[in-house]
């Protein structure tokens, strides 16, 4: 390949990659999907050599936790600080609609909202209800720093499989 055009090819995927882990933040955005997208079109491009595919493989694994921490941990979370299956889902489709309608902090606004009238209905005590809120809360922050990690490590296997 032309080395101007490798090279612009590097710095676009790089690009997009770092796009997907700025968007980890955002709930709903699938910053690790994008990073998973650019580095399957780095290959499309450049060719799935041996090495390059076996890393391919381990960033497609990667990717599996990528997409399911942050339902994992903050389900969890509100499920510790003593939410119902119900709030939590009623989490997930606020937080979905949230995202769709006031991107990109609709979502961060409208799941924990739902979390805490959901349970103030159900439990009829707001420090209760603030409680499981304050869960969910927890392991969205924790979900985020895990899928940060999750992304810079699927770049860093990136990076060595486009500089190898």
């Amino acid at each position: 390949m032309n080395p101007w055009l490798n090279a612009t090819v590097f710095a676009l995927t790089l690009f997009v990659m770092l796009v997907g882990l700025v968007g980890v933040v955002i709930p709903i955005f699938p910053g690790v999907v994008v990073i998973w997208l650019a580095a399957l079109g780095y290959g499309i491009i450049n060719g799935f050599d041996p090495p390059g595919l076996l890393i391919f493989i381990f960033i497609t694994i990667a990717l599996i936790p990528g997409v399911t921490v942050d339902n994992v941990l903050m389900g969890a979370g509100a499920r510790q600080g003593g939410a119902s299956w119900i709030s939590i889902l009623g989490a997930l489709v606020a937080g979905i609609i949230g995202t769709l309608l006031f991107p990109p902090v609709g979502g961060l606004i409208a799941a924990p909202l739902a979390v805490l009238l959901l349970e103030f209905q159900r439990v009829r005590h707001f420090g209760k209800a603030w409680v499981a809120t304050r869960g969910l809360a927890v392991g969205w922050l924790l979900s985020v720093g895990a899928k940060f990690i999750i992304g810079s490590l699927m770049i860093g296997l990136w990076l060595i499989w486009a500089l190898y």
